[in-house]
Parts: structure tokens; C-alpha cells; sequence
């Protein structure tokens, strides 16, 4: 009570009080003069006084009742005061908007200070005018209208909205609107609150461009890539129209990223990507799917003549130099080409076909495009049985070695061979090494193999040796072997398990190689090279840079490509290739070895111009180990001390 008196409005109560109190005192006394009259009309003043103090008591409790009635009102409309003044207060003091509407006119009639700072507009400038002002042109007419149908028959509507700021931002909130009704349940009103999500919706944008687009190039990732493929495919369908997706991948991008880094690769990555986009139409999609691979998807072509075209330019886009820094770069690529509907209608299967042309185009030699085509099919079905067949290979024996010698040109005589890996199947009888080797690098079979056939050939190599005949045993090394680490070692304990001499073993290498990642393989060859172990370059003259790795590395041998010998004595040019390669290995003290020897006539070339051996058939085709035995006799001699068994030979472990 001491609080509801205290409060600003009570004098207003205590006069009302008052007179209320006075008119119940009137009451009373007319009360009285009444009674009294009636009692002495009646003369008996007992009963008057009697009725007189009935009337007077039932007066005053009725007087009672009537003030603590009040004053209980007065306390609940107090109450209800400071809810109200609190409920105002609130609503001027949160951070979120807050208009309220005439749901009659349709028209502000108040808003807070949390309105003012989202939107810009002062109360002023917002009362007496329509939601409308407001609005933006990121949603249609028939939003709005769904938008107030659900308010009018739900009463509520809750939902994401782009409204325009007074400054003609558009900005999205998160808005309610509730419907305010009477006691009869008609609507006089509807309140809206609302917060700005802007922020939270650059956030929302942002990771869902991380999630669909790749970070280095900002171009479509693959989860894109699929989607926007697969509405390709829907649109072409309908449209009975054409898609044309390519599968790109550059040629020997390694090269770059291990002789001169990630960040260059990187940056170089960033200019193909920035010269795919400006090759096609801007409505086509290019996507980078990782690594150096990238797909271009096209809706806008009418024939495969057009997809040729494209693929052209972007060809030669790509060969222009790219300088970066100091670095001035040549990039090439392969390029598969696959169609809706011919080569699929779905994604994976357009994808898988490009990826399939794609690298019929790098073994036709780069730089190129292909188109998908049925018989590539059968090809990668082949491939798959082939690979199958391979890993069985090596533990079915079905591997085996054989040995091509490789002769003196002055003396005459076998100085040492090269081991020569076959695959004898037993369905499919003798497989080409140029079908199986490939295979074998794709699939990394290459490395459990090349380390069965440097193990065999030390083994093969010491019964040589122990047989009186010291020859020099060449192994092909690949890629991926040089990429497995502890490759020196494997070597050095093969060639002591073998009990074998490390300085009568070579290991030929091709110069693509050497390209692959200079400074690693630069290191490998060096730590061979000062075990003893002779390093020979293979096919010299069809790789790159060739003089520039030769000062570089510690070579000991060059075999010069049977490609060059094939066509002397009769091509002058073929004759002076070789002539040349000959001498330049001269002047930097190496060894030269031909290959491909057929004729007497190229035998006397090659001795006339100072190369110091070679390998052909002229001599012998390549043979098992104890086919080596004849050719050792006939060539060199033979050796009494030489057991016929001891050159029998060993394949396996």
C-alpha cells in the first residue's frame, strides 16, 4: 500500500475517495432524518433508533466495500500502468526493429529506435506511410501476396526478407509479423520485428563458395561441375539439343611444380584457368577438378565441328608462354572430348568418357585433342583386364628376362647386355612390352617388378662373372621408381646379396626422366654414381635439354634412339644426327652406344665415326640367359673354364 500511495496518481484516487466518502455521509444522514421521522409517525423511538442503526451500520459497511473496491482498481490500473510503461520501454530499447501497423489502413502508426538504426528511417519519416516503402526487387509480387495471405489467415508469418535501407542498401532480415486482435477477435493491428541477417548471410554466401568453387582459381570445383552438368543434361534433353564436355589436363605440369615450386605451379595454374574462361562462350562452365585438371561444360554448340574449333583455340592458347617472375613458362595440354547423348546421359559417364579421350590423347603424344569414341571403350575394358592380368603376372612366373648383348665395335666382342623384361601369357601368348610397360607405370606394378628384375639380373650377372665373363648388365629404370624412396639401397643390397660387382651394373634412364624433378634425380644418380654403378641415358636425342643435363648429371653412357640409326647410311640427315650426337659425346669424354643395329652397313658407320658399342638385331634379337652361352663363344671366344650349367640362368628369386 505504502508503494501504491506513493505512486504519481494516488492524489487523483484520494480525492476521488473523498467525495465518494462525503456523498456515503449524506447518505447516512438523510438515512437518519428518515428514520427518526418514520419513528415518531409511528411514536415509538425504540424501533426508530432500531431501524435508525441498522440503516446506519448496513450504510457504513456498504461505504467499506465501496472504498476497498476502488482503491483495489486503482492498484490493478497502476500495475497495469507500469507494464505498459515497461512494455514501452522495452520495445524503444531493443536492438531489434519493431513497427507496428494499422491493420485497417495498412499504414505505420509507431516504430522503435532499433526500426531507426537498421532501416535509416526516422519515426517521422516511417509513420503514416505503407510497408511498401521498403521493399526490394529481390522478390516478386506473388511473394508478397503469399506473404500477407499466411499473416491474415494464420495470424503469423515468420521468414527471411530483402528490404531497402533508406540509403537504397538492399539488406536481408530475419522478420515476425503477428496479427494484434480485439476481444471479439478482429484484427486492429499487426507488429513486426526484425533483425539484420546481412552479416550472417555474406557468411552463409561465403562458405557456400568455398564449398562449390575451388579456392586457388575460384572457378567450379567438381561437386559444381556435377550439378550444373547434370541441368546441362536436363536442358539438352528437353531441347533435344547437343552438351559438349571436355577433360583437360596439362602436359608435364610436374616439371614445374618440383623444379621450380608449388607457388609458380600455383600461379601458373591461375593463368590457364584465366585463358580456359576467356576461350569459350561466358555461359559455359569451367571447373578445375583438382591437381592440373580441368572440364569445360557447353550447351552452346551445334556440331562436333564447333567442339573442334573450341578445342583448337584453347590449344593454342595454352602454348603461348606464361611469365611469371622471371620465369617464362610453356605449357601444353590433352584434351578428351565426350557429347550428350552420343557418349552418355548422365554425368559420370560423360565425365569417365572425356577422362578416356583425354588420355588417348597423351599417348598419341600431347598437345591434342580426342574425341570419345566406342573403340576406347573396349581399349580401357582391355586395360582393366590387362592390369588384372599383370598383378598375377609376377607371381605366376609369367615374368621373364631376356638378354640382348651389347657389342664392342672395334673388338667385336659381347661386353655387356641389357635386361629385358617379357610377359609370356598363357592365353594370350607373348605380350609387346610397348602394351604391358605402360600399363605397368599407370598401375605402379612398375616398382614390385623393376625390383624383381634388378634383383634377378645381379643374380644372372654374377654367374656371368663367375664364369669367366665380366659383362656389364644394363636395367631400365622408371619414373615412379626413382620416386620411391630408399631406391639406393634397394640397389646396393641387391647388388650385395648377389655378391655381385656394382661397377658392372648400369641403370638406364630416359631424359624425361631426368625432367621430372632435376634435383631429386640429380641427387639419386650422384649417390649411385659414387657407388660404382654406371648411369646410361636412354633414347638420347628425343627428350628436351638434353647437352644441359648432360653436364649436370653424372652420365657414363649415351645410347643413341634406334629412330636416328634406322635410316643411315641412306638419309643424309639421320647421318648427320648421328655424326653430331657422336661427337658432342666425344668432347665430353662418354661412352656411346647405338641401338637398333641391322646391316653391315650401319656397323661400319657407326665404328668409322668413333661410336663405341652397339646393340640390334645385326647382332642378336633379345634372348633368355642360357641362350647367351653360343653367342659368348661365337663372339668372344671360347672358355675352358666356363661350365655349361653355370650360364644356364635364374629368373626368379
Amino acid at each position: 500500500m505504502n508503494r501504491f500511495w506513493k505512486n504519481e496518481q494516488i492524489p487523483n484516487r484520494a480525492v476521488h475517495t473523498l467525495r465518494f466518502g462525503f456523498g456515503m455521509l449524506l447518505a447516512l444522514l438523510l438515512a437518519c432524518g428518515i428514520g427518526l421521522g418514520w419513528a415518531l409517525w409511528i411514536r415509538n423511538v425504540s424501533l426508530a433508533l432500531l431501524i435508525v442503526a441498522f440503516w446506519a451500520v448496513g450504510t457504513f459497511v456498504i461505504y467499506r466495500w465501496s472504498v476497498a473496491r476502488q482503491l483495489t482498481f486503482e492498484v490493478e490500473r497502476g500495475k497495469a500502468g507500469r507494464k505498459l510503461r515497461l512494455l514501452a520501454h522495452a520495445m524503444e530499447n531493443t536492438m531489434d526493429g519493431v513497427m507496428i501497423i494499422d491493420a485497417k489502413k495498412m499504414r505505420i502508426v509507431a516504430v522503435n529506435k532499433g526500426f531507426t538504426n537498421i532501416t535509416g528511417y526516422t519515426a517521422e519519416e516511417a509513420m503514416g506511410h505503407t510497408p511498401r516503402m521498403f521493399r526490394s526487387e529481390h522478390h516478386d509480387e506473388a511473394f508478397y501476396k503469399e506473404l500477407w495471405r499466411a499473416l491474415r489467415k494464420e495470424g503469423r508469418w515468420r521468414g527471411e526478407i530483402w528490404d531497402t535501407r533508406k540509403s537504397g542498401e538492399k539488406y536481408a532480415q530475419l522478420l515476425n509479423l503477428s496479427a494484434v486482435r480485439v476481444e471479439n477477435g478482429q484484427v486492429t493491428h499487426y507488429v513486426g520485428s526484425f533483425n539484420d541477417i546481412s552479416q550472417y548471410k555474406d557468411y552463409e554466401s561465403a562458405l557456400e563458395f568455398l564449398a562449390n568453387h575451388d579456392p586457388l582459381t575460384n572457378l567450379p570445383n567438381r561437386i559444381l561441375l556435377n550439378n550444373r552438368l547434370e541441368e546441362a543434361i536436363a536442358n539438352a534433353g528437353r531441347k533435344n539439343g547437343l552438351v559438349c564436355l571436355m577433360f583437360i589436363d596439362l602436359d608435364r605440369f610436374k616439371v614445374v611444380n618440383d623444379s621450380l615450386g608449388h607457388e609458380i605451379g600455383d600461379r601458373l595454374l591461375q593463368q590457364v584457368a584465366a585463358r580456359l574462361l576467356a576461350g569459350v562462350h561466358p555461359d559455359a562452365t569451367v571447373a578445375r577438378l583438382g591437381g592440373d585438371e580441368f572440364t569445360i561444360v557447353t550447351e552452346r554448340i551445334a556440331s562436333v565441328e564447333d567442339a573442334a574449333q573450341i578445342a583448337e583455340g584453347l590449344l593454342e592458347a595454352l602454348l603461348k608462354p606464361a611469365h611469371i617472375d622471371d620465369h617464362q613458362l610453356y605449357i601444353s595440354a590433352s584434351i578428351g572430348v565426350s557429347f550428350y547423348p552420343q557418349d552418355g546421359t548422365d554425368a559420370t559417364t560423360l565425365l569417365k568418357h572425356a577422362d578416356t579421350a583425354m588420355y588417348r590423347a597423351k599417348e598419341e603424344g600431347r598437345d591434342k585433342f580426342k574425341f570419345f569414341s566406342s573403340d576406347m571403350n573396349a581399349r580401357a575394358r582391355e586395360f582393366m583386364m590387362m592390369a588384372n592380368s599383370l598383378r598375377l603376372a609376377l607371381d605366376k612366373n609369367q615374368l621373364v628376362i631376356e638378354y640382348q648383348p651389347r657389342v664392342n665395335l672395334k673388338s667385336g666382342h659381347i661386353v655387356g647386355v641389357e635386361a629385358l623384361l617379357r610377359w609370356d601369357h598363357p592365353e594370350l601368348g607373348r605380350i609387346s612390352p610397348q602394351k604391358f610397360i605402360p600399363l605397368a607405370e599407370e598401375t605402379g606394378l612398375i616398382v614390385p617388378i623393376g625390383e624383381w628384375v634388378i634383383r634377378a639380373a645381379c643374380r644372372q650377372g654374377k654367374i656371368w662373372l663367375d664364369a669367366g665373363y665380366p659383362l656389364h648388365v644394363a636395367v631400365n629404370l622408371s619414373v615412379r621408381q626413382f620416386r620411391k624412396k630408399g631406391l639406393v639401397e634397394f640397389i646396393l643390397n641387391a647388388v650385395r646379396d648377389a655378391d655381385y660387382r656394382p661397377d658392372l651394373l648400369e641403370v638406364e634412364i630416359t631424359e624425361s626422366l631426368m625432367m621430372d624433378d632435376p634435383d631429386a634425380i640429380n641427387s639419386t644418380l650422384n649417390e649411385l654414381h659414387e657407388h660404382g654403378i654406371k648411369i646410361a641415358i636412354d633414347d638420347f636425342g628425343t627428350g628436351y635439354s638434353s647437352l644441359n643435363y648432360l653436364k649436370q648429371f653424372p652420365i657414363g653412357y649415351v645410347k643413341i634412339d634406334q629412330s636416328f640409326v634406322r635410316d643411315t647410311p641412306g638419309d643424309p640427315d639421320s647421318v648427320a644426327i648421328v655424326k653430331t650426337i657422336i661427337a658432342m659425346g666425344k668432347n665430353l669424354r662418354l661412352s656411346l652406344i647405338a641401338e637398333g643395329i641391322e646391316n653391315e652397313q650401319q656397323r661400319d658407320l657407326l665404328c668409322a665415326e668413333g661410336c663405341d658399342e652397339a646393340q640390334g638385331f645385326f647382332y642378336s634379337r633379345s634372348v633368355p640367359a642360357h641362350d647367351i652361352l653360343p653367342l659368348l663363344v661365337r663372339f668372344n671366344g671360347d672358355k675352358s673354364v666356363m661350365k655349361e650349367e653355370a650360364l644356364a640362368g635364374t629368373q626368379g628369386d
